[in-house]
């Protein structure tokens, strides 16, 4: 499977949809798919790593890194991280959870619960 990035919109958030081997060939272009985003005004955004079958260190900075340019412009950064995705079990999940990082991020199961506010943001 070739490394994907695909952007949608669905309601005030931006969506990049990813697929393919988050590396460090791959993650310049969801770092730069990141930025495009926040330059164009989407300080909402979903990364949907379901379809996501390996993350290295390198896609693992490029999270961090999009989690510290959302936080800097009062954004909001969600995670589409299902129990089991991709081919064997969502390995994202599985490395951010190995590393100690995976608690950083607001993780969802899909698409519709990373897009909806039943309870307002809570306040920091």
């Amino acid at each position: 499977m070739a490394f994907k990035v695909t952007g949608v919109e669905q309601g005030q958030w931006a969506v990049l949809r990813v697929s393919g081997e988050l590396d460090l060939m791959t993650s310049p272009v969801l770092r730069q798919r990141v930025h495009d985003a926040v330059a164009e005004g989407h300080h909402s955004l979903v990364v949907d790593l379901s379809d996501v079958f390996f993350c290295d260190s390198s896609g693992v900075g490029v999270l961090v890194a999009a989690r510290r340019l959302i936080r800097s412009c009062q954004g909001r950064l969600r995670l589409i991280l299902p129990d089991r995705g991709a081919e064997d079990g969502s390995h994202v999940n599985r490395v951010l959870g190995a590393l100690g990082v995976r608690r950083l991020f607001d993780v969802h199961p899909d698409l519709d619960s990373a897009t909806t506010d039943e309870a307002g943001p809570l306040s920091a």
